[in-house]
């Protein structure tokens, strides 16, 4: 993450990272085989995903939400090593004595444990019951200089999860990769939209249209238009659900 960001995720936390960022954005629900999961958008790259007693935190870190009170995880899914997805102190924080932290291995190499569960490109676990994909995620054209990615392809994981009967995917920072072209049979997506990091609004909609998730959300989107990735998918037989990530 560059310098500028950092300072731009600073800035936020500083004036409302004290805030219960989850109680301002409202769940949704999802019915599944197994009982309703409940989709909680917490903040940028974060949220949970939570079906009976089982829950799934995906990248917490301090810019936003409340993992004081937020359910502790069953299982924490870490995509990348930059600040925005990756921080240990608030891992400690949402986790209980028995949580597993889900992680690939330049995860594990920053965190210098080896306590984590890793879990590389094209590998699938199942975790506590929970079925769990690791999906290439990666910059095909995009970075800080000619000649280098923000992402380089095999890094950092996107997920894909089966609850119940339901595959859930979470892109991670990506841009519209082959890999993510060829997603079959995904109930919901979740979508990143950012620039330059990742890709705009226009380009994921492309990307949503050839794989066909049948309910997406924009997330990791600060600054995008999402109006414009909502009118792209008129009629493409795919749900958008546009909810507010940066709630104050």
């Amino acid at each position: 993450m560059s310098r500028r960001s950092h300072l731009i995720w600073a800035v936020a936390f500083a004036f409302g990272g004290a805030i219960s960022l989850h109680a301002a954005i409202a769940a949704d629900t999802l019915q599944a085989k197994g009982g309703p999961i409940t989709i909680q958008p917490v903040n940028h790259a974060a949220l949970q995903l939570k079906q009976g007693n089982t829950v799934i935190t995906v990248d917490p870190t301090p810019q936003g939400g409340d993992y004081a009170t937020l359910p502790k995880a069953d299982v924490i899914l870490i995509t990348d090593i930059h600040g925005d997805h990756l921080n240990a102190d608030t891992i400690a924080k949402a986790s209980k004595a028995d949580t597993t932290v889900v992680v690939p291995q330049a995860v594990e190499t920053q965190l210098k444990k080896t306590t984590d569960t890793v879990i590389n490109n094209g590998e699938t676990k199942t975790i506590k019951g929970v079925k769990i994909e690791a999906v290439p995620m990666y910059n095909l054209t995009r970075g800080p200089a000619a000649g280098q990615l923000f992402h380089t392809k095999g890094r950092g994981n996107g997920y894909i999860v089966t609850m119940g009967d339901k595959r859930i995917y979470i892109a991670g920072d990506t841009e519209c990769t082959p890999e993510m072209k060829a997603l079959k049979n995904i109930d919901v997506a979740f979508v990143p939209m950012n620039l330059p990091y990742t890709m705009p609004p226009n380009e994921a909609a492309d990307c949503v249209k050839a794989f066909k998730p049948k309910v997406v959300y924009p997330y990791h989107y600060m600054g995008s238009d999402l109006k414009q990735f909502e009118d792209a998918l008129k009629g493409s037989g795919s749900e958008v659900r546009i909810r507010d990530w940066y709630a104050k």
